[in-house]
């Protein structure tokens, strides 16, 4: 069976990241490195990944103060934004289902009138009379022009009124 630590592993890991390996360190831990394999791979492989940090380190451009505080500033400004403007989002969302509760009260409350008018529209077009259907038509426009009045500003000032609201951000 073939072991999976050895006693001076962390010694020679600490050695190889160090910079002291091989040329500082006793010679009995390169003699045991030497006949140990699993402390043979942790200097080559440690001395690779040392090597390789060393390289990548040279290459790192860190950026200078002032534009790291910029930038920090700019995200703090929109994340103060955006917490700012969740109460307005609920405030939308709720003043839309409120807007859409009306428009379908609206349409309950006008079905009865589009029933009767499809009724009477369905009855004479055997006969169609376009005199006596503009009459019936005044007549219930007469009759529920507030009706008609409160329907045409849910269908178009509510969203127009939205649309101009969302503009401006």
């Amino acid at each position: 069976m073939t072991p999976v630590e050895c006693e001076f592993e962390p010694e020679v890991l600490s050695a190889t990241l160090q910079g002291r390996w091989p040329e500082r360190v006793d010679a009995h831990l390169r003699e045991h490195v030497a006949g140990c394999t699993i402390c043979a791979d942790v200097a080559a492989i440690a001395g690779v990944i040392d090597a390789a940090r060393e390289v990548m380190s040279a290459r790192v451009v860190l950026p200078d103060s002032g534009r790291v505080w910029w930038l920090a500033q700019l995200r703090a400004r929109r994340e103060a934004a955006e917490a700012a403007n969740r109460p307005l989002t609920v405030a939308q969302a709720i003043a839309f289902v409120c807007a859409v509760g009306l428009l379908g009260a609206c349409l309950r409350a006008a079905s009865t009138w589009f029933h009767s008018a499809a009724g009477r529209v369905a009855s004479g077009v055997a006969g169609f009379d376009i005199g006596a259907w503009l009459a019936s038509a005044t007549r219930l426009l007469a009759e529920h022009g507030a009706l008609a009045l409160a329907m045409a500003a849910v269908l178009f000032l509510v969203p127009a009124a939205a649309y101009l609201a969302m503009g401006r951000d």
